[in-house]
């Protein structure tokens, strides 16, 4: 008997994803050079560490404001539109930075970055998706994810150290210049038509896609984590006088890196089920080692459990987001995806700040335990009533 022929796997590395991965890493090494800027930026014209929340706040909040009239912009106006619009708009704002004389200045144009942070972050996932095949989608949004993730190795550490020798206007125009980069980059690459006439509208509060909620609530969880972490895990290893704080956020990329080919795969082979439970397992070992924190090898440690379940987890749940959602409402359910990360994001900052100062910091990774538990029980609860559908329809 002749052995069948295997189909041979349809293509990731097409022209166009590898333009679309190119510019979103450079819009991401920008971004990820003013993140620990930023502060430094606010102290310099006269800030205190409240004003500095607020002008780093705000941008999160802004760019979760327009996600949901990205998504619609997308299908009835273009994925490209949508892009080129937004990278521009991220190009002019980063580029004003360092002549804004005032923090109010600054707090405004923080808010139009936001505006082209949210535009163009969710125009370049949906054109991800539209390039890699279905039956590899998984493993693409891994690849395209590690743009992101070798941007976040590299930037924080050289915004530092660029800010640390040129002033702040030269500075800001290189973080636009990399935007710029990938505005060029955009403009190469060959689009999905948007079909207006094919578009089903759902009405003038049409906010989310609804088949994108299961993955995107849970994502929301575990960002959460990310938020105590952005922001007081600095101030935490400083109170126990902990150095290497800044080899955490190198270990925890390139953590992210590892994950990100075989743990698409898995997704594709298995489905979400094989990558959820042992991803978030991690996750919880991190915090739960961030609790404890006795010296700087455990905080590495902490680095590469987050670093590999966050990297297993993210990529998954976005490809679960998608495959769920209509072809038309892809834009929409990236939009949907991304605003409930902001939102993990913006929420846990918040309200960790609050638990810190009362409780102390190791305060807020027993919260951020806690939040990645709920995670693992929704995503049961969610499994359990999938199966009884299943079921009932039988």
């Amino acid at each position: 008997m002749e052995k069948q022929l295997e189909r041979p796997k349809e293509k990731i590395w097409t022209r166009d994803f590898v333009l679309i991965c190119l510019a979103n890493f450079f819009i991401f090494l920008g971004f990820q050079m003013t993140l620990p800027t930023i502060p430094l930026f606010v102290k310099d014209l006269g800030g205190n560490d409240q004003l500095i929340g607020l002008v780093i706040g705000i941008f999160t909040f802004s760019a979760l404001l327009l996600r949901p009239y990205a998504g619609n912009a997308l299908e009835t106006k273009g994925r490209g539109f949508v892009y080129i619009l937004g990278l521009a708009i991220f190009v002019l704002s980063v580029g004003s930075f360092g002549f804004l004389p005032s923090i109010v200045l600054l707090f405004m144009m923080r808010v139009v970055q936001g505006v082209g942070w949210g535009f163009s972050t969710t125009a370049s996932g949906t054109i991800a998706t539209d390039l890699i095949p279905a039956t590899r989608r998984g493993e693409g949004m891994g690849y395209y994810g590690l743009s992101g993730n070798v941007a976040l190795a590299l930037g924080p550490s050289l915004g530092l150290i660029l800010a640390g020798k040129l002033s702040f206007d030269v500075f800001f125009l290189i973080c636009a210049g990399l935007g710029l980069a990938a505005l060029l980059l955009s403009l190469r690459i060959s689009y999905k038509k948007a079909e207006p006439k094919q578009v089903k509208t759902k009405g003038k509060h049409d906010f989310y896609e609804k088949s994108a909620l299961k993955p995107s609530v849970l994502l929301f969880f575990i960002t959460v984590t990310f938020g105590g972490i952005a922001s007081f895990l600095p101030l935490y290893t400083a109170q126990k006088e902990i150095e290497g704080i800044q080899w955490y956020f190198l270990y925890y990329a390139v953590a992210l890196m590892v994950t990100r080919a075989f743990a698409g795969q898995l997704y594709d082979r298995k489905g979400h089920q094989a990558v959820f439970i042992p991803g978030t397992f991690l996750i919880l070992l991190a915090m739960i080692l961030l609790v404890w924190l006795p010296n700087s090898l455990v905080l590495y440690i902490a680095a590469c459990l987050y670093g590999l379940g966050f990297g297993t987890v993210q990529p998954a749940l976005q490809a679960w987001a998608i495959e769920k959602s209509p072809i038309n409402r892809r834009g929409m359910a990236n939009a949907t995806f991304f605003s409930f990360f902001d939102l993990g994001i913006g929420i846990g900052a918040m309200i960790f700040g609050q638990v810190g100062h009362m409780f102390g910091y190791s305060s807020i990774y027993i919260g951020s335990a806690i939040s990645v538990f709920i995670t693992m029980m929704l995503y049961v609860y969610f499994l359990v009533k999938e199966k009884g559908g299943v079921t009932k329809q039988g």
